[in-house]
C-alpha cells in the first residue's frame, strides 16, 4: 500500500560521491528539530570510499509529533508516511545500481528510532543500521512480529543508560527483536552519556561501514 502523507516526495541532501558514481550509499534520519543538512556531516565522519550520503527532510523538522513510545496512532500519519519515505528512498538507490546489501540507514535520536522500525518492517540483507540513541517504536507491549530476516545484517546500537528520551530496556529490546530477525547486533551503552554521539559510537559503526568492503571483496 502506498502512503500519501507529510514526508512523501521530501528534499533529499547529498554528500559523499554522487550516486551515479558510489558503490555504496548511506542514507542518515536526522532528529527531531534537527535538520537533513545538520546530519550529513555525521556520515561525513566515517571513512567510506565510494559512499553516496543522502539525507532526506522531513516535514515540519521531525518525523512525528510524540514521543515514539505513545501509542502508534497518537503518531499518525507521521510514521507510516516515514516509513514509506524510506521505502521509495531505499528504492531510488538500487534504481542507480547499487544493491541493497550495499545501503546502511542509520540516524540519530527520533531518526534512529524510524531507522529501527524501518529496517524491522522491510526485513532483508541490508549493508548496515545505525542506531545512535534510539529504538524500535510504540509503547511497552507493542508486538514484535515483525515477517522476513535480516540474514546477517551487521546493526550498531549506542545509547546511554540513562537517557532521557530512550529507556534503557527499549534498547536490550530493539537490540533482542533485530537478533531475532537474524541481524548480527553490536549493543554498547554507554554509563551516564547525554543524548548525544560520542567518539566510540563513530568507532563501532566504522566497523559496520568496513564490513561493506569486505563482502565486496
Amino acid at each position: 500500500m502506498t502512503i500519501n502523507g507529510p514526508h512523501q516526495n521530501p528534499t533529499v541532501y547529498s554528500a559523499g560521491t554522487p550516486l551515479a558514481d558510489a558503490n555504496s550509499a548511506m542514507i542518515l534520519i536526522h532528529g527531531r528539530g534537527a535538520t537533513a543538512q545538520s546530519i550529513l556531516p555525521l556520515g561525513q565522519q566515517f571513512n567510506a570510499k565510494d559512499m553516496a550520503l543522502l539525507a532526506p527532510q522531513a516535514r515540519g523538522n521531525q518525523w512525528y509529533p510524540f514521543s515514539f513510545l505513545n501509542p502508534m496512532q497518537d503518531n499518525q500519519p507521521g510514521i507510516d508516511s516515514a516509513m514509506q519515505m524510506l521505502a521509495d528512498l531505499v528504492a531510488h538507490v538500487e534504481a542507480a545500481g547499487i544493491a541493497t546489501n550495499k545501503i546502511v540507514i542509520g540516524g540519530f535520536s527520533q531518526g534512529a528510532c524510524v531507522s529501527a522500525e524501518f529496517m524491522a518492517r522491510n526485513a532483508k540483507r541490508y549493508g548496515g543500521l545505525l542506531v545512535f540513541s534510539g529504538g524500535l517504536i510504540g509503547p511497552p507491549g507493542t508486538s514484535r512480529d515483525y515477517a522476513g530476516t535480516l540474514d546477517g545484517t551487521p546493526v550498531f546500537i549506542g545509547c546511554s543508560d540513562v537517557d532521557f528520551h530512550i529507556p534503557v530496556e527499549r534498547v536490550h529490546e530493539t537490540a533482542d527483536v533485530l537478533e531475532k530477525l537474524g541481524a548480527t547486533v553490536n549493543k554498547q551503552i554507554y554509563p551516564q552519556m547525554g543524548h548525544t554521539i560520542v567518539q566510540d559510537e563513530l568507532k563501532q559503526a566504522q566497523l559496520v561501514i568496513d564490513s561493506l568492503r569486505v563482502a565486496s571483496a
